[in-house]
């Protein structure tokens, strides 16, 4: 059996497991008797390029079939400050797993910094390593760079967050409708817009300073992002009518 190595996240940690994607995502979702319900959020990551992390010895060790002969499901290598030690270039795959325990494949591919909508406002949930749900006018690449880059004292080494769906807030915060919208405090949320809109002296502003746990993948607007200083990673989300064809049970489940 092959081993892997995965980072989840929320919660940050380095895992390795003898489960392939799809039935780690499933693992994590609803535990080994399907008495847990959650979704997961999780990387593939390449183990040889993260050696000054991990001993590829141990994880051989440990990472063995039980004695019935089902596969190891998880051995944690690491649950702190594991994003900002990963290379960029050892991500591999992202995977998002529902309640249900369906999960969906995203493969990173280059991003497209000339299509960005200026001015429009965005949401941003921050993922990992802080967790903030952030309103802002910056698109994803200056938003990602600005929090990265040292250029504030508010410095991230990496940064892993998703774009979110506003609907007609993203251009009138007072009077666009938010009828399709499941987020909590709206009101809340249109006065941060509208502070954004009318110039106030700040470029992003903190809609929610917790992340409970629970992203609605059907809010997702084009993708997720990580990076930081030494470059981006585009993770992009498919449309509902696309998703619906390429994978109809995680389609169901959100």
């Amino acid at each position: 059996m092959k081993n892997y190595i995965y980072l989840t996240t929320p919660p940050e940690a380095l895992i390795a497991s003898m489960l392939p994607p799809k039935e780690f995502g499933n693992y994590l979702s609803r535990g080994t008797k399907n008495r847990n319900r959650g979704e997961a959020i999780f990387f593939q990551i390449d183990p040889y390029q993260i050696g000054n992390m991990i001993d590829l010895n141990y994880v051989e060790s440990r990472c063995k079939p039980k004695p019935d002969g089902s596969p190891k499901n998880s051995v944690y290598l690491s649950v702190y400050r594991v994003l900002e030690r990963v290379p960029l270039s050892a991500f591999m795959n992202l995977y998002l797993t529902t309640e249900n325990g369906h999960t969906l494949l995203l493969k990173k591919m280059h991003y497209n910094k000339s299509r960005e909508i200026k001015p429009r406002v965005h949401l941003y949930q921050e993922l990992c390593p802080v967790t903030p749900l952030v309103a802002s006018t910056l698109p994803p690449s200056v938003f990602l760079r600005k929090l990265t880059d040292g250029s504030t004292p508010v410095m991230l080494p990496k940064l892993f967050f998703v774009n979110l769906k506003l609907g007609e807030l993203a251009e009138n915060p007072v009077r666009g409708s938010a009828e399709n919208l499941p987020y909590h405090n709206i009101g809340h949320l249109r006065d941060c817009l509208e502070l954004l809109e009318n110039g106030e002296d700040t470029e992003m502003k903190t809609v929610l300073r917790f992340f409970y746990g629970s992203l609605l993948f059907r809010t997702i607007e084009d993708g997720f992002f990580l990076g930081g200083a030494d470059g981006m990673i585009f993770y992009p989300y498919p449309e509902l009518l696309e998703l619906e064809m390429i994978n109809y049970d995680f389609f169901r489940s959100i």
